[in-house]
């Protein structure tokens, strides 16, 4: 790679006009913002991550855009994102796995709750996990590229978002539901 593109600044980050129900530090809903005020002012919010593996038991690994708002090029380890004001947390998660993988009809089982509160970020995290063999269909403007890969060849990857890697390390601890791989 040449020094030039080494130096290339990021394109300009893409924030969604959209309101964020905020909550408290206990996750007790407070109200709602938009996204660029919530990100400006830290708030606590909710979340969903979806933990997308096949029937080998692999991964679903995602680069993010270069003009996401946060962590532009790194890699999720799960389906998600914030949690609209008003909306269900459940449907949220089922919103924005349809939205960034094209997975729609598939059962999402719930496997627990955990904070994240790292670099700036102040998360009530739900996670899930869905079973999907089909094919992906990729948000062009959130999501670059998809592969798959073992839970634990995931972790190790260098760039993971710190929220996702904790996703699944939860899953890991929680020990994979029974019935899937």
């Amino acid at each position: 790679m040449t020094d030039a593109l080494r130096e290339a600044p990021l394109p300009t980050p893409h924030i969604a006009d959209e309101r964020i129900q905020l909550v408290d530090a206990r996750n007790r809903p407070c109200g709602s913002a938009l996204r660029v005020t919530m990100r400006r002012f830290r708030f606590w919010h909710r979340a969903t991550y979806i933990v997308v593996l096949n029937a080998r038991g692999e991964l679903c690994v995602q680069r993010r855009t270069l003009t996401k708002e946060v962590f532009p090029g790194g890699l999720d380890l799960a389906a998600g994102g914030v949690v609209g004001a008003g909306e269900a947390v459940h449907l949220a998660a089922r919103r924005e796995l349809e939205e960034e993988l094209g997975i729609r009809g598939v059962p999402l089982r719930h496997v627990g709750e955990f904070v994240h509160a790292e670099g700036g970020n102040h998360i009530f995290g739900s996670l899930y996990l869905a079973l999907h063999d089909g094919p992906l269909t990729l948000q062009a403007d959130e999501v670059a590229d998809a592969f798959w890969l073992p839970p634990v060849e995931a972790l190790a990857l260098k760039g993971v978002t710190p929220d996702t890697r904790q996703a699944v390390q939860a899953l890991l601890a929680s020990g994979l539901p029974e019935g899937t791989p």
